[in-house]
């Protein structure tokens, strides 16, 4: 009899443990797993010009040359804590016309015909293209959206969307000379209007707390693009500090810093007014880093190194680019290794925002909202697979050949469009692109050039002739397509 009850005992009391475990379990998930807010506000702060390693945030855990060494950014390290860090992100072209389209649109800039800087953009439907203001405002009218900064593109942010804005800005409104003046650091209050910047956006971010509605708000600075500008205080910290390997002006490394500063007065603000539970932050860069300074100087180790080359072509130092997203439901000092792009920031937000049916058509992004919310998904859908882009003319200052490439999965393949030549580079392995598998594996090679050239096709993206510089004319005029 005392035996029964003993196991009788025994097995109330380990029933009981079983539910107490269960219990905790249950209270963790929920912990972790706390519901989102329904309509979120967005931030994008959008550097001009920062390479993948021009900042002090490690963007790659197993790869020391993912940091600088020599530029300080603690803010963005401070942001990094509290999110995720994409070791894979990409620009979708090496250079910013056609990068920022890609983000107001979700498209490719191939798709868009839009492919270098100074282009003629009658072609382009900026009215009714479906942009980020408008799609958060077709989720829910109440969305405020602004734009400060550089805008770089044709027709008016007003057009896309935006109520507050400084209007169709270009680079020569923060402070750009093109010629050798450009490389010399001046110094000044407010380098590239940096701190100007940051405080038009905090007045947004109060008006639009004190009218009690949403908002969508991109700052797109124009640093760390030339002219070099930077305040003293920044120039005379790092005047002393060791040089990097390859990373080696004071004033460029002095501007990092004073654009680091703007985020920090940003996200104390964001933080003080108590809205950083409801607020996705997220940090890019337009194209990688120029591969040296003076810019048309010849180099031996770019300044984007380990990866090859830099701004104005579609090797890696020209296009993956530091990404940061930070806000509900991602877990701080996370890392993922998924290959993003630009594009992908549209649909990404109309998921955060709530809308879980994307309806966009005809757009080359997909959303890594599972991703950033670790919803065990470790792939992205889109239109077609794989991340492109599109360089078909002739750049004097970089590599002077027309090519495209396409990145998918671990491979990227680069096709020149003048020989139909091929590279094929298997990034895991080899993200300084250095050994060219195109005739070790052949069938990787035939098929991502297939998808390369189908998707050219697909979107009749513009098709390099020999004279052509896709410069002033419109589009019809130069009547060269795929």
């Amino acid at each position: 009899m005392e035996q029964k009850i003993n196991k009788l005992i025994k097995a109330i009391f380990f029933s009981i443990l079983i539910l107490l475990i269960f219990s905790f379990k249950s209270a963790d998930h929920s912990a972790e797993n706390e519901e989102l807010p329904a309509h979120p506000n967005f931030i994008i702060v959008l550097a001009d010009d920062q390479g993948w390693n021009g900042t002090s945030v490690k963007m790659m855990n197993n790869e020391n040359g993912s940091r600088s060494y020599y530029h300080e950014t603690p803010n963005l390290e401070l942001l990094a804590k509290r999110g995720m860090r994409f070791s894979d992100a990409y620009a979708s072209a090496p250079v910013c016309a056609p990068s920022r389209y890609s983000i107001q649109f979700g498209k490719s800039p191939a798709r868009l015909s839009l492919i270098r800087v100074g282009m003629n953009t009658d072609h382009i439907d900026h009215d009714g293209f479906t942009s980020i203001p408008k799609a958060l405002k077709k989720i829910n009218n109440q969305y405020r959206t602004a734009h400060f900064g550089k805008w770089g593109m044709g027709s008016d942010p007003f057009v896309l969307g935006y109520d507050v804005s400084d209007g169709p800005t270009k680079n020569r409104d923060g402070n750009f000379d093109n010629d050798r003046s450009q490389w010399n650091n001046v110094f000044k209050e407010d380098p590239k209007h940096i701190f100007s910047l940051t405080n038009r956006a905090i007045d947004f971010i109060s008006s639009s707390l004190a009218e009690k509605k949403p908002f969508y708000l991109q700052i797109s600075h124009y640093a760390v693009h030339t002219n070099i500008e930077s305040t003293k205080e920044s120039f005379s910290q790092l005047e002393k500090k060791p040089k990097g390997a390859q990373q080696k002006d004071i004033g460029f490394a002095a501007m990092t810093l004073d654009l680091d500063s703007g985020l920090g007065i940003l996200l104390n603000k964001i933080k003080e007014l108590g809205i950083e539970q409801n607020t996705y932050i997220i940090y890019m860069s337009d194209n990688g880093s120029v591969p040296n300074i003076p810019g048309a100087k010849k180099y031996e180790k770019s300044y984007n190194y380990p990866l090859s080359r830099g701004k104005w072509d579609a090797f890696e130092g020209g296009v993956r680019v530091p990404l940061i997203v930070s806000g509900p439901g991602i877990t701080g000092g996370s890392e993922s290794s998924m290959p993003v792009s630009g594009s992908d920031l549209l649909p990404t937000i109309i998921e955060l925002s709530g809308n879980k049916k994307n309806l966009l058509t005809e757009i080359d992004g997909g959303s890594f909202a599972d991703i950033l919310l670790n919803n065990n998904k470790n792939q992205i859908t889109r239109e077609v697979d794989g991340i492109f882009f599109h360089v078909p003319y002739k750049n004097g200052i970089a590599l002077k050949r027309p090519h495209s490439a396409v990145r998918k999965g671990d491979y990227k393949l680069i096709k020149f469009q003048d020989d139909k030549s091929i590279l094929l580079f298997n990034l895991v392995k080899d993200k300084m692109e250095k050994f060219n598998l195109a005739n070790k594996e052949i069938e990787k090679a035939k098929e991502l050039e297939k998808i390369l050239d189908d998707y050219l096709v697909k979107v009749h993206a513009p098709k390099w002739q020999d004279g052509i510089t896709w410069k002033n004319k419109p589009l019809k005029e130069i009547n060269s397509s795929y």
